[in-house]
């Protein structure tokens, strides 16, 4: 964790609202493999990480919630009684509380500090961790804990989808609630069960480039990828029966439906069925150590991400093809919702250094853009830092 930032989301607390507060972390995730399928039955391989949102919040004993985003520079307060969808990070806090609400825990006032150091449209879903903090603390001030982090992570996902208006899969919300240390998990989407697998990556590290770049066709293209495999689902089903992508056993099987639908929705479901069997295997390459195997789905799940889901850009492909250049990286793809965001990578820790300093300088020099490097680890979910600041 950041200790700077913790001390400054604390400090700030007290110099706003001059009291102690509760510490939380919650954070930020990766995905090593599984992409846009978590909404689709499927199965995603997501991790925790050691970057997210730093919170201070305390109950204030009035019927007013007053939050303060310091990577924002911006203030809100409102009565208990008045939340509702307003714009921009507000949604994300004010959606959880509804949420709670909803559920009929009887919440009251509190003052709340968040700080973060997940770059701002990286993939790495700084809307889950937004949440998770949130939640984790309304559930401890006044839940007394009930509900579960499954729960939570469930009330999250319902939470992003109303104020925010993201129909979001189960991804996101869950890894940042269950997430474990120098494990990834193999989440089951449509049963929302999960399995610890240990990231031995033995000798190689987890290396995000950051495009730095964010096309604005991103939120409108999610929900319109959702729709179409939706509308691809219904058409399969009309004349099989079958309601889940998971019952389709292979890209051949779904090749005796491509006349039913459009060549688009095809090539969407073409994808999702290609990456669950990936997501699969790769639990099993996991299994056996096989990190090279693993790099290898990540390449083929970028090139289906490019080229049947059409969720890449000029920027992510060309950073992904300078991956492939180098021989101490055995895997990358772009990683998140796509349009922009960082690549993941799995680079040989004796190159790391090699292939930041010359991937950043290919991509200024060819495209003009200014990219960003981070070096990630695996982490444990959304948690109480101490358990009162002193």
């Amino acid at each position: 964790m950041n200790q700077v930032l913790i001390d400054k989301v604390k400090d700030i607390f007290k110099e706003k609202f001059n009291r102690e507060s509760y510490l939380y972390f919650s954070p930020g995730r990766i995905n090593i493999i599984g992409e846009h399928v978590d909404y689709n039955d499927g199965f995603v391989m997501p991790a925790a990480i050691d970057k997210g949102v730093y919170y201070a919040i305390a109950p204030n004993g009035t019927d007013v919630l007053n939050f303060l985003s310091v990577d924002f520079d911006e203030s809100y307060s409102t009565k208990l009684a008045d939340i509702g969808p307003t714009d921009t990070w507000k949604n994300y806090v004010l959606s959880v509380v509804n949420q709670f609400v909803k559920a009929g825990v009887e919440v009251k006032g509190f003052d709340c500090v968040f700080v973060g150091d997940i770059p701002s449209g990286s993939g790495m879903s700084s809307s889950a961790a937004v949440e998770g903090g949130v939640a984790f603390a309304l559930n401890e001030m006044f839940n007394q804990s009930k509900f579960s982090r499954k729960e939570m992570a469930l009330l999250n996902q319902s939470a992003e989808h109303d104020y925010p208006n993201v129909m979001c899969g189960i991804m996101d919300q869950y890894a940042n609630m269950n997430g474990k240390r120098d494990s990834v998990m193999l989440l089951d989407c449509k049963s929302v069960e999960h399995e610890y697998f240990p990231l031995q990556l033995s000798g190689y590290s987890l290396v995000l480039i950051n495009s730095k770049v964010h096309h604005s066709l991103a939120s409108s293209a999610y929900n319109e990828r959702r729709q179409q495999c939706e509308e691809g689902l219904k058409l399969i089903g009309s004349k099989s029966g079958i309601t889940s992508f998971r019952d389709i056993k292979s890209v051949d099987e779904l090749a005796t439906y491509k006349d039913l639908m459009s060549d688009i929705v095809y090539q969407r479901c073409l994808f999702v069925v290609g990456e669950i069997d990936r997501t699969q295997r790769a639990a099993k390459l996991l299994q056996n150590h096989d990190i090279k195997g693993l790099g290898e789905l990540m390449f083929q799940t970028h090139e289906g991400l490019s080229k049947q889901y059409n969720v890449s850009c000029p920027e992510l492909d060309f950073l992904v093809e300078q991956a492939k250049l180098s021989p101490d990286v055995i895997g990358a793809r772009l990683m998140g919702g796509g349009f922009g965001g960082c690549t993941i990578n799995i680079v040989a820790d004796s190159s790391v250094s090699t292939f930041i300093e010359h991937t950043l300088n290919a991509y200024k020099n060819e495209l003009g853009n200014v990219g960003e490097a981070y070096i990630v680890q695996t982490d444990d979910g959304t948690r109480k830092i101490l358990q009162e600041a002193k």
